[in-house]
């Protein structure tokens, strides 16, 4: 199926000259304009989304193939979009640097970030995803965010990404090693966009979750490597792992030294891209944990609260209510 769908993709990215391109677009929407410049090379706002005959496309979830040998200038969305090379490589340049990514890997780039792909060799075929905020519903990101005010911390990422105020600037380059059910759900999500039977939206979304899940379970068993745009050393999700992973007993101190950086810097990088302090990263994991253990099992709240990290239960109770609004007997009371 694999060769038949990239058979597909040939069909529909061949060359296009960009001042073709840029006439056509502005013809459809005659808002495309130039935001500001990269070494002289102007930015442009593409803030619509275009099937592969560069026909407006409104969906939440648009999928295109990128054009081989094309020039495409530096640009930004109001979206993310991943960039998938399926066959061969691509390089994506953003503001200060060049970043490669081989076969099979995948790029996250967040909203307002100014990049571009250079030109592709005649043989590579690169997959372009691109996500709204609307493409998910709330029951649907239920997977992204807990209940109640509660945040999953490894799902940060995402969030980042599609978040007005977190997200510009940003990208994050999932190297996923031909990741064997990882490569075989993209292929599904091509081959239901491009197939548009009954039910391929609702398929294309449960999927795009799922592959989410599997990148955020490589890392977290560190079978991938990813890289963040911010700092390449001080990947950020990373540092929400380790505080998933280690929540019931982490401090600021033993975490930086964990990592090599120093207590305050540690902190105020933590809050400068997340928006929230280290304490309160932490309590989101403890009372999300907390909540799963109330929902699921019949041990008392004062081991769940010890279990979590809390030796004062009226402590646990006070920072329970805060994030979910509930006393936690009140909650498990409702989960049941």
């Amino acid at each position: 199926m694999h060769e038949k769908i990239i058979q597909m993709l040939r069909q529909n990215n061949g060359f296009r000259d960009w001042e073709t391109l840029l006439a056509n677009l502005k013809s459809q929407n005659d808002s495309i304009k130039v935001v500001g410049t990269i070494n002289s090379d102007p930015i442009y706002e593409f803030y619509d989304t275009y099937s592969d005959n560069f026909v407006l496309n409104s969906s939440s979830i648009t999928i295109s193939v990128q054009p081989v040998k094309s020039y495409i200038p530096f640009h930004v969305h109001d979206y993310v979009e991943i960039n998938i090379p399926l066959v061969g490589n691509c390089v994506v340049v953003t503001e200060h640097e060049r970043i490669k990514v081989n076969q099979d890997n995948m790029i996250f780039v967040g909203y307002k970030t100014p990049h571009k792909v250079e030109p592709i060799g005649k043989n590579d075929v690169v997959l372009n995803i691109e996500l709204r905020t609307s493409a998910f519903s709330l029951n649907e990101l239920d997977f992204l965010q807990s209940k109640g005010k509660g945040i999953s911390i490894s799902n940060l990422l995402f969030s980042l990404l599609s978040d007005e105020d977190y997200g510009e600037g940003r990208y994050s380059l999932f190297e996923v090693d031909h990741d064997p059910k990882i490569t075989a759900i993209i292929y599904d999500i091509i081959d239901e966009y491009y197939g548009a039977r009954v039910q391929s939206d609702q398929i294309i979304k449960l999927e795009m979750l799922t592959m989410f899940s599997l990148l955020i379970r490589k890392t977290y068993y560190r079978e991938a490597q990813v890289t963040d745009s911010k700092k390449k050393n001080n990947n950020l999700l990373s540092l929400l792992l380790y505080i998933e992973k280690n929540y019931s007993d982490i401090t600021l101190e033993q975490m930086a030294q964990h990592f090599g950086f120093n207590p305050n810097y540690l902190s105020d990088y933590l809050k400068n891209e997340t928006g929230l302090s280290f304490i309160k990263l932490v309590q989101l994991q403890r009372v999300n944990v907390a909540a799963k253990y109330l929902t699921y099992t019949k041990a008392s709240i004062e081991k769940i609260a010890s279990r979590v990290g809390y030796e004062n239960a009226s402590y646990f109770y006070k920072i329970f209510k805060h994030y979910f609004g509930i006393s936690p007997a009140k909650y498990r009371s409702n989960s049941r």
